[in-house]
């Protein structure tokens, strides 16, 4: 049993060190995600060490668990009620009506053919703006009914797990598809003019990720690209979609600091969505960042649609007060130099 305690000691010690290796590797990437789970494993490999294996090495390697438990609980503490929010909520009163937009995203698993649950759910949240990921020729056809709602829609149905669906109650400005890296992984932007006439530029992203034996390198180019984009503008934005990539990564805290955009889970929660399917193993991939031109009214996840993920649910308003209640991240050299040598890699 001890033998047995410390040769998963050295591999969990193992998992926490990888993602310090400077690589695009999917498999090194992918252990980014599993922190908590990792953190969670730690603690009762701790307690077996220092019950049955109170020698030296179970000793030195206990050291070792409580450095590595530390780490990953310090990735994840921001996104705790422990931590202060980033982002702003909305007192009663502080907004506008017709200053606020309501957003939806939903990955629907493509292979999922259980149309109901999405409809029936977009029929009662009543957003604003959709955007659905994973949407192919099937799921389009089905997803019709919309368009008596949503009079303006973005469509990119696809057969490779990469299409995608936008629809829009609020007119939309110079709306487009784009493929910004790669020709079958498109993406949307399009301004969007509040009800109250100020405007804002959304963009809607699933970028290919990083699975053992495959790159990472476009995955974060593309969200370098776009957080370039949104920075070089100075607009008022949201970026929204399933970024297959979690909320603590160094790739999503680079994507702040180079776009200047507002995360709403930090200081409320995990919000993990996921896998949908497996209690055990979910983390956040699926995100709705904003400039500080907004305030927040609300996030939520909503419940399970049949698929892989769990949609989310974000209230938004602009307020001329937002960016003096908030602050933008902020990106340093050490920035803009990891952001340009992840463009160099992009394939």
């Amino acid at each position: 049993m001890a033998l047995g305690l410390k040769a998963f000691g050295v591999l969990l010690v193992a998992a926490t060190l990888l993602p310090f290796v400077p690589s695009n590797s999917g498999f090194i990437r992918t252990f980014d995600f599993p922190r908590l789970q990792i953190a969670a494993l730690i603690v009762p490999v701790i307690l077996g060490l220092l019950l049955v294996a109170r020698d030296a090495p179970g000793l030195m390697l206990a050291v070792g668990l409580v450095a590595a438990l530390a780490y990953q609980v310090a990735c994840i503490y921001p996104f705790t009620r422990l931590s202060s929010p980033q982002a702003v909520a909305a007192e009663a009163g502080a907004c506008r009506s017709d200053a606020g937009v309501s957003i939806m995203i939903a990955n629907v698993l493509e292979s999922n053919r259980a149309y109901a649950p999405i409809l029936d759910l977009i029929a009662a949240q009543d957003p604003d703006l959709l955007l659905l990921v994973e949407t192919d020729a099937a799921w389009a056809q089905a997803l019709e009914p919309l368009r008596a709602r949503y009079p303006h829609v973005l469509a990119q149905p696809q057969g490779n797990t990469y299409g995608l669906m936008f629809y829009s109650k609020l007119p939309l400005t110079d709306p487009q598809v784009r493929f910004l890296l790669e020709d079958d992984v498109p993406s949307v932007r399009a301004g969007v003019t509040l009800r109250s006439g100020e405007t804002f530029t959304f963009f809607g992203v699933h970028p290919r990720p990083p699975h053992p034996g495959q790159s990472s390198a476009a995955r974060d180019a593309e969200l370098v690209l776009v957080a370039r984009e949104v920075k070089a503008e100075g607009r008022p934005a949201v970026v929204a979609g399933d970024l297959n990539d979690v909320a603590w990564s160094k790739t999503n805290d680079l994507f702040q600091r180079i776009s200047g955009l507002l995360d709403p889970r930090i200081g409320r929660g995990l919000y993990p969505t996921f896998n949908a399917k497996w209690p055990l193993l979910r983390w956040p991939l699926d995100h709705i960042f904003f400039s500080a031109d907004f305030l927040l009214g609300r996030i939520e996840r909503l419940p399970h649609i049949q698929s892989d993920h769990f949609p989310i649910l974000i209230s938004l308003c602009r307020s001329d007060r937002a960016p003096d209640l908030q602050e933008a991240p902020e990106a340093t050299v050490d920035d803009h130099a990891d952001a340009r040598e992840a463009l160099e890699a992009a394939p």
